[in-house]
C-alpha cells in the first residue's frame, strides 16, 4: 500500500466514552475483537496506555503467524487512543488510531477505528501480505477488518457494560 492509504470505520456504543475508550485503550483485549490480533502485552514495564509506551501484539491469519511491537502516539482518555507500527530502521509506516466522542443519545458513544499507512510499505511486507497471507487487495481487507472489529467492540462494551451497570 502507497502512502496516505486510509480507512475507517464507526459505530454507536451504548456505553460512556470512557468506557469504550478503557476498553480499545486496553490491548491485552484486543483479540476480543480483532480478526488477526491473538495475544497482547504490555513490553519495558508499561503497565496501560500512555504516550510511548510499546507492547506487543501476536497475530495470525490462516497458517501465518506474526508479532509487532507498536509505539502508542496518543492516550488522550476518553478521546483518543493510537499506536504505530513500523520496522526496526524503517521506522513508522502504519497508523491505527481509535477516536471516542459522546453520541447520538444520552449515555452513548461514537468509536471511529481508522489506519493510515504512513509511508509506501517495503515489498517485502507487500508479498507477505499478497502471498504468505494470500490477500490480494490488502486495503480492502483492512477496510473489511475495521468493519468487524468495531461491531464486535460494540458487543463487548456493551457486554461489560450490562454487567457492571
Amino acid at each position: 500500500m502507497r502512502q496516505g492509504t486510509r480507512g475507517e470505520a464507526s459505530v454507536e456504543i451504548q456505553a460512556t466514552p470512557e468506557e469504550v475508550y478503557d476498553t480499545v485503550s486496553d490491548i491485552t483485549r484486543v483479540p476480543e475483537w480483532s480478526p488477526e490480533c491473538v495475544g497482547g502485552r504490555w513490553l519495558g514495564g508499561a503497565t496501560g496506555p500512555e504516550v510511548g509506551a510499546r507492547f506487543e501484539g501476536r497475530n495470525r491469519r490462516g497458517p501465518a503467524r506474526w508479532r509487532t511491537r507498536p509505539k502508542v502516539v496518543a492516550a488522550d482518555r476518553p478521546r483518543e487512543f493510537a499506536f504505530v507500527m513500523g520496522l526496526p530502521g524503517y521506522g513508522a509506516m502504519t497508523r491505527w488510531t481509535y477516536e471516542v466522542e459522546p453520541g447520538e443519545g444520552e449515555g452513548t458513544a461514537r468509536l471511529t477505528e481508522s489506519f493510515e499507512i504512513l509511508r509506501d510499505l517495503p515489498r517485502p511486507i507487500v508479498m507477505f501480505e499478497r502471498y504468505v497471507l494470500r490477500v490480494p487487495d490488502r486495503q480492502r481487507d483492512l477496510q473489511e477488518n475495521l468493519e468487524t472489529s468495531v461491531a464486535r467492540i460494540r458487543e463487548v462494551v456493551e457486554a461489560d457494560s450490562a454487567r457492571t451497570g
